[in-house]
């Protein structure tokens, strides 16, 4: 840094804060380390006593912070994101619809892994709301080399680390299943909880029919939704290995693909999710959507919603975190139950 006249500092970078205190007025800091001098700062700066200031000095190779968060910003930022101002060589990103937010967690730390340059996110797969922080960039030096963020660029890639994927608007069809159920010895308590947890992704439930435990009939209603075009068919109970529970079998009797059946989740390790060659999903529930708040459904829901299309190793993943730990009351989705996938 050097010593230079207020009026020849236009342009260039303080290198320290200036406080304003008039006493009984005001007591703030008009100028912070980092601010780059313009014209109109001039005036108040000789006002505060100010004819010399300490600047960084001009380097080819070097960026201002303000400079380089642009460039973080712009490796990060998908569609329906809303960047901030730049503020202390800090730019955050927000959510411009409601919708399901990923970021490539591998690319992400290959740019961390790189020394003075952050980036802070939310965990990857979150369902977010329009105007939710999404996440925030910065580097850690006032000024910092522009190899570092040529070295942030190669570590990104062409495509954007984060994305904003808005949710579709699916319809959806419920098979509740059971003896118990169908006979009206117990009253249906599993539909209306996942009918309200469908609308919250805006799923419309458009069908729902009940049924015996008769594979057969299971898998005739199945057939039926998908021929009637719905994108969404879900079965409810009978998930369980006991001999009266067919879903599963009337599921796979469908033809449907079956990605997984069987989740590393508590609650929710009997689910099953599958797809048919048209793209339509189908998934089998257990009794603990019913009763508990959060559950392996409410993992995977969102990316159904967004028209993600899950794998076996999005579900092995969920081990890391899904353990739901039961708390009193339920903090869900602000808690660590599901965020390590």
């Amino acid at each position: 840094m050097k010593e230079v006249r207020t009026q020849d500092a236009v342009g260039q970078v303080l290198c320290h804060d200036i406080t304003r205190i008039i006493r009984g007025q005001v007591k703030d800091t008009p100028f912070r380390k980092g601010h780059v001098v313009t014209e109109e700062d001039v005036p108040l700066l000789l006002d505060l006593g100010k004819d010399h200031l300490y600047i960084w000095e001009k380097d080819e190779n070097m960026l201002h912070e303000d400079e380089a968060a642009l460039i973080l910003e712009s490796l990060c930022r998908g569609e329906h994101m809303v960047p901030s101002a730049v503020r202390e060589g800090k730019i955050e990103l927000t959510a411009d619809c409601d919708g399901l937010y990923q970021i490539d967690v591998e690319r992400l730390d290959a740019v961390n892994g790189i020394d003075e340059i952050m980036i802070a996110s939310r965990h990857t797969n979150t369902a977010v709301k329009k105007g939710d922080k999404l996440l925030g960039t910065r580097v850690i030096p006032l000024v910092i080399a522009k190899e570092k963020l040529k070295q942030a660029r190669e570590a990104a890639g062409p495509a954007p680390l984060a994305r904003l994927i808005p949710y579709r608007f699916l319809t959806a069809g419920i098979i509740t299943t059971g003896n118990e159920v169908y006979y009206g010895r117990i009253r249906d308590t599993f539909t209306p909880v996942v009918k309200e947890k469908l609308s919250w992704y805006g799923i419309q439930t458009t069908a729902q029919v009940t049924v015996n435990d008769e594979r057969e009939r299971i898998t005739a209603a199945i057939l039926e939704m998908k021929e009637k075009g719905i994108q969404f068919i879900l079965c409810t109970g009978g998930m369980s290995v006991d001999p009266d529970d067919r879903t599963p079998g009337a599921i796979r009797a469908s033809g449907a693909k079956i990605v997984t059946y069987g989740a590393p989740v508590l609650p929710g390790a009997m689910f099953l999710l599958g797809y048919f060659e048209d793209g339509t999903v189908i998934a089998g529930l257990p009794g603990c959507v019913m009763y508990h708040k959060a559950t392996v459904f409410d993992l995977v829901l969102p990316r159904i919603a967004a028209g993600v299309r899950l794998t076996k190793m999005d579900f092995v993943r969920m081990g890391n975190g899904g353990l739901c730990l039961g708390c009193e009351p339920c903090r869900y989705p602000d808690c660590s139950f599901g965020k390590g996938c």
